[in-house]
């Protein structure tokens, strides 16, 4: 799991991550905290990078929360879940950003505690009881979690495919972001992936899924390279290929 923090005073950055790392240590798949401590840096990385959930204090240079929040719903038309921390706690202050997009708002001084839980409640909220089904389902696919096998049903062929275990994760995080964008570090931590050649070992996972799966528009998707980006994978019309 991904989260981008933006908050500009180490202190609190420090702070900040250390109450994460230490209320979601148990998360799958594993908590990876990306500070920033300039507006304008988050919005760079956003137009490039995924991450699962945002943290942003309101008061920072440049480009402040309330802008970049702003700006993630009306221009990226993002719905990745945001949280708002500051130091104003006056009604106006929260309903402005609520009205904003944010999904939630706390005021400092903050309590671990209480942060990690709606941390934990955003991201129920997005993917309920995501965890807990033993099988998924995406259109033609649908992939056991109990055995990493994916089943293909086409017209009237039914296919079961064995996955390793990365590439079964990399499928259900393509096939869960369908349509979106998906960064190449956002896949790699997903997977697991790190070592020497990293961004090598990953083209080859997908070019292996891509194979595997069949992700041609006779099946109802494509899977595109993003220069400079990562991977999309979109439902097609099967019959206009």
């Amino acid at each position: 799991m991904r989260i981008a923090i933006l908050e500009d005073e180490p202190t609190q950055m420090e702070y900040l991550v250390h109450a994460l790392e230490q209320q979601l240590a148990s998360c799958s798949p594993p908590l990876t905290c990306v500070r920033f401590g300039m507006g304008e840096t988050l919005r760079r990385a956003l137009r490039s990078d995924t991450f699962d959930l945002l943290v942003l204090d309101w008061n920072v240079p440049d480009l402040d929360g309330l802008d970049l929040l702003q700006w993630v719903r009306k221009f990226r038309e993002s719905s990745v879940p945001i949280i708002m921390l500051s130091s104003r706690g006056s009604e106006c202050d929260v309903v402005q950003a609520l009205a904003a997009g944010a999904n939630d708002y706390l005021v400092k001084p903050l309590r671990p505690l209480e942060l990690a839980a709606r941390i934990r409640n955003q991201l129920h909220q997005l993917q309920p009881q995501a965890q807990q089904r033993p099988v998924e389902r995406f259109g033609h696919w649908e992939f056991d979690r109990t055995s990493s096998i994916a089943r293909l049903t086409h017209a009237s062929n039914v296919s079961d495919i064995e996955l390793t275990e990365r590439e079964f994760r990399l499928a259900l995080a393509l096939f869960g972001n369908l349509g979106q964008t998906v960064s190449r570090s956002y896949l790699m931590e997903r997977m697991g992936i790190n070592g020497e050649s990293p961004s090598r070992s990953l083209d080859s996972q997908i070019y292996r899924l891509r194979t595997k799966l069949g992700l041609r528009p006779v099946h109802g998707v494509r899977l595109q390279t993003i220069y400079g980006q990562g991977y999309r994978l979109e439902a097609v019309n099967e019959h206009a290929s």
